[in-house]
């Protein structure tokens, strides 16, 4: 089903136009120029809309329904896809999946959040907020990777960890930590890709990489804007106001210079307009990433990896 976002609206009635062309053109009535023209009318107030969002209308973007989600990504970059289930400790966690795929006949691990469409599967994939044992089953595969010498893409779309009494009865917060420890000492090349929402330590807990990227209409924060906005002004629905202060857009991020490595440019309307193309964009990336790291010893992606994030806080006298 599409799904349009509010600043997306003025595209609608374009759009619809001309599927009504297409479907009442025929060989004797041939509509091919008006829909030409419509098409280009669409194109470019498509290109004026997407040049000039705010950050929270990225941040709506971000979480766009049809915005392609981890299981996408594996269809479209990898083969022989293999998922593993469960934490061999409480139960599987449908929210984090986490396998073993090929990368052009490169065996490799495959870890992300998986989110829902439609209301079952949300509540199933639990809105992509995992729970303690989604991320012990994270680092359950990340250990075989590196018993394997497998290198190891995750690919981050979470609002945040499920802040749930179980989940916190459950060792919420020792997951987490555990992840960002064992993660920092991996020994094989680990690539991160921020491709939705990256969200507080949910998000983190599988984002330890020697790269990390974002997808270009993709946010990282360390809180969700509503969440900010019910802190500082008890009003969650200042989200927008919140979004501004906090600079949570890719392009925010690259300028600090140390978080991440790169942007991923995305379909002009963003990667849900074309999940193929946003793949191959990913695809093209993570490959010119994996090469540059299989020239480090293990020793070397650990030391890389450490200074990476050392290098994210200053101290200022």
């Amino acid at each position: 089903m599409q799904f349009y976002l509010d600043f997306e609206k003025p595209l609608v009635e374009l759009e619809q136009k001309i599927r009504d062309l297409r479907e009442f053109s025929t060989e004797k009535v041939d509509f091919a120029g008006d829909i030409l023209k419509l098409e280009k009318k669409a194109a470019k107030l498509r290109e004026e809309i997407f040049s000039k969002l705010t950050r929270w209308q990225r941040t709506q973007l971000a979480r766009h329904m049809n915005r392609p989600f981890t299981l996408d990504y594996v269809e479209y970059i990898f083969t022989d896809w293999f998922e593993v289930h469960g934490d061999r400790n409480f139960r599987d966690d449908p929210a984090l999946v986490c396998g073993f795929a090929r990368l052009d006949g490169e065996p490799c691990a495959v870890i992300g959040h998986q989110k829902g469409r439609d209301t079952k599967e949300k509540v199933y994939r639990n809105f992509g907020m995992p729970n303690p044992e989604g991320y012990r089953k994270a680092l359950r595969v990340m250990q075989m990777a590196e018993q394997f010498n497998l290198p190891i893409f995750t690919f981050v779309d979470t609002p945040g960890a499920f802040p749930g009494i179980g989940a916190e009865e459950r060792g919420q917060a020792e997951a987490i930590a555990r992840n960002l420890r064992e993660m920092a000492a991996l020994t094989v090349p680990v690539i991160v890709t921020v491709t939705g929402e990256g969200g507080s330590g949910g998000a983190l807990a599988i984002a330890v990489g020697n790269r990390v990227m974002m997808m270009e209409y993709s946010v990282y924060a360390v809180i969700s804007p509503e969440g900010c906005a019910a802190i500082l002004w008890s009003d969650g629905a200042m989200g927008p106001q919140a979004a501004e202060a906090l600079k949570l857009t890719a392009t925010d991020i690259a300028e600090l210079g140390c978080v991440i490595d790169d942007v991923i440019p995305e379909p002009l309307g963003g990667a849900h307009n074309n999940p193929r193309e946003a793949a191959a964009n990913i695809k093209r990336y993570l490959k010119k990433h994996l090469n540059e790291l299989k020239s480090l010893t293990a020793e070397e992606l650990v030391e890389q990896r450490y200074q990476k994030f050392r290098a994210m806080s200053r101290v200022k006298e």
